[in-house]
């Protein structure tokens, strides 16, 4: 005999799991209401908790929610949405977010109840989020913002405040790149493969054509032509021949048999004719497309025309492939020894930064609520009047985005004794102190393999030293920690800066280029590249047969296109070198020993929820 729920949400929540699975036409959905994060994974849907005490915000964003994901699940084709999806990067955010708003638009046309519960989830996710108080692009997702007019253009409803705040910071920026293909949104919702060419379009209209990949329907033509081609080599007009030869058999096989014996004859002076033809390379016609290969794809992203002479040698490596365990516990000893002195100091500042952190996760309340922290502020009107229920409030988690952030260390000669020391000691409590605060953190080194030209160089002289050849030494990339491996296990990794030989000279722009790549591919919501350089790009084999700014202007090509996309936040500390020429975001200190306060301050900056805090901070260009 089953007994009936004393939980009085317990009907509220069987309805509304019931028609969620009626709009999803989708009656094996199996329905769950969890803490966790809402979604869908496979035939699960998460949905938000509702409590027993049912307030109104808990059922409007239930409701609102579970009209989304139903949408999604009625109105989405995954095959053809990874058909046609980016591989990563913001490619990705913006096709999916666009993908999204197509379903929700979808809903709110097909059934309009839909429009209204969905827009609560929409504001809720918004406010959680902030969007309410950014002032800046750089802030505002821009992934977010294009989501958001898709649905507004396609619907044709005002989105909730925050929301909308959002979406109009980059709507002049969407419609001014993209305004000549958004008309066609509303066309387009019916049929998921056209809106995912629309998406695609968008994408590439807003500057990140490059990390769509392959256009899959190019692709296939070229399959399909190439599965005709090769049927028609097979079998040329086997039907006709078949047909004539089984008639002439019956009308005499003496003939059959002799135009059989002629045939083949002919057959071995074509083969004897084709041969010569093909061992004859002068008769072969120029531009054939078997004998071209395809051409190789751009050494940069950033500039197309930036040229490697050779980079079969260059090396990306961990630093513990570097040295020998019982070598890097040494030279790790050996950088403690040397810094022993400036710990004390780098630690407060590290301090300083996780107090300002941690504040900013655990510092809002929400207040008139019927559990919770008894609220003393106002007890005085239930004294006046005691039929007054009591107030109460709750702490709350202010949203901490999802971030990641990458140290990018110049590991060129000119760092080499107590610069590259302080950096390395910097790198080393920085992350300890953003791994306490659930940031990642991933640390990365820059130098090349030979001073004055590697391996590359030689092949250079021994071919003739060709003009413009490029650069011409042989890079190596240094991965002393991943973001996802804990501190204590790769600690020793900072010490091989210490080791003799190690660093030699510095080609930035590479660099800078092979970080963000990196980053690019993160999961993580927020990324931020801060790079550490003494220098401008120097590299004395490359710079002696290039043009003299040849380096630099590839660092300042790779900047602007990092800067440009958004996808990434990047900064510079320049020691006793002005790289605010360079970067937008930058400081120069003028003295080793301010590193760490330099650091710390840019870091805190980025993470300040006060915009006029943060442009305080991001305005310094130099250190006083």
């Amino acid at each position: 005999m089953s007994t009936k729920s004393d939980n009085p949400a317990d009907p509220f929540k069987k309805a509304l799991a019931e028609a969620t699975k009626v709009m999803a036409n989708d009656p094996e959905l199996s329905i769950t209401y969890t803490v966790d994060p809402s979604g869908v994974s496979g035939d699960a849907m998460r949905l938000p908790q509702v409590t027993r005490r049912m307030s109104r915000d808990e059922v409007l964003l239930a409701r609102g929610t579970a009209d989304a994901l139903a949408m999604q699940r009625k109105y989405h084709d995954i095959n053809t949405h990874m058909r046609y999806a980016p591989g990563q990067g913001i490619a990705r955010d913006l096709y999916e977010a666009m993908e999204t708003a197509r379903c929700e638009a979808m809903g709110a046309r097909d059934m309009p109840g839909t429009a209204s519960n969905i827009d609560v989830k929409i504001s809720h996710e918004a406010n959680g989020r902030g969007y309410g108080e950014m002032t800046s692009t750089e802030d505002a997702p821009l992934a977010v913002a294009a989501g958001y007019l898709v649905r507004h253009l396609a619907t044709g409803r005002d989105l909730p405040r925050s929301a909308a705040n959002v979406m109009n910071l980059w709507r002049g920026y969407i419609e001014q790149s993209a305004g000549d293909h958004l008309d066609d949104i509303q066309d387009l919702l019916n049929d998921q493969q056209s809106f995912a060419k629309f998406a695609r379009q968008i994408i590439d209209d807003l500057g990140y054509g490059d990390q769509l990949g392959d256009d899959p329907d190019e692709i296939d033509d070229e399959q399909d032509d190439a599965e005709d081609q090769a049927e028609e080599q097979e079998d040329p007009d086997s039907q006709g021949q078949d047909d004539s030869e089984d008639e002439d058999a019956e009308a005499s096989p003496e003939q059959a048999q002799e135009e059989q014996q002629d045939m083949s004859e002919a057959q071995v002076t074509m083969d004897d004719m084709a041969d010569e033809e093909m061992s004859d390379e002068a008769e072969m016609p120029d531009g054939e497309a078997p004998l071209d290969p395809p051409p190789p794809p751009p050494v940069s992203d950033a500039d197309p025309d930036y040229l490697v002479y050779d980079g079969e040698n260059d090396e990306e490596i961990a630093a513990e492939d570097l040295a020998e365990p019982a070598e890097l516990e040494r030279l790790r000893a050996y950088l403690d020894q040397q810094l022993e002195p400036l710990k004390g100091a780098v630690s407060r500042l590290a301090n300083k930064l996780q107090r300002r952190l941690q504040a900013q996760q655990n510092r809002s309340w929400e207040f008139d609520l019927e559990e919770g922290i008894l609220d003393a502020g106002r007890l005085a009107r239930v004294v006046a009047n005691p039929t007054t229920p009591l107030s109460f409030k709750i702490e709350k988690d202010t949203e901490f985005r999802d971030t990641v952030v990458t140290l990018l260390l110049d590991n060129s000669g000119s760092m080499r004794g107590r610069p590259i020391s302080i950096a390395a000691i910097c790198a080393d409590v920085l992350a300890r102190t953003l791994e306490r605060c659930n940031v990642k953190v991933e640390i990365l080194g820059f130098t090349t393999k030979a001073w004055k030209g590697g391996l590359a160089r030689e092949k250079w002289l021994n071919e003739g030293r060709p003009q413009q050849p490029g650069r011409l030494n042989d890079l190596r990339h240094i991965i002393y920690k991943k973001a996802d491996a804990p501190w204590r296990r790769v600690r020793p990794n900072l010490g091989l800066m210490m080791k003799e030989g190690l660093l030699k000279e510095n080609i930035d722009g590479e660099a800078l280029e092979w970080a963000h790549r990196r980053m690019a591919a993160r999961p993580e919501q927020r990324k931020i590249l801060m790079v550490i350089s003494d220098g401008a790009p120097v590299d004395d084999s490359t710079l002696s047969v290039n043009p003299a700014n040849y380096l630099e202007k590839h660092l300042r090509d790779v900047i602007a296109m990092v800067e440009k996309r958004k996808q990434v936040e990047l900064l510079a500390i320049g020691i006793g070198h002005d790289v605010t020429r360079y970067y937008d975001r930058a400081v120069t200190i003028t003295d080793v020993e301010q590193l760490a306060g330099a650091m710390t301050e840019q870091l805190a900056a980025l993470f300040d929820s006060d915009p006029r805090a943060r442009a305080r901070v991001m305005g310094i260009k130099r250190a006083s």
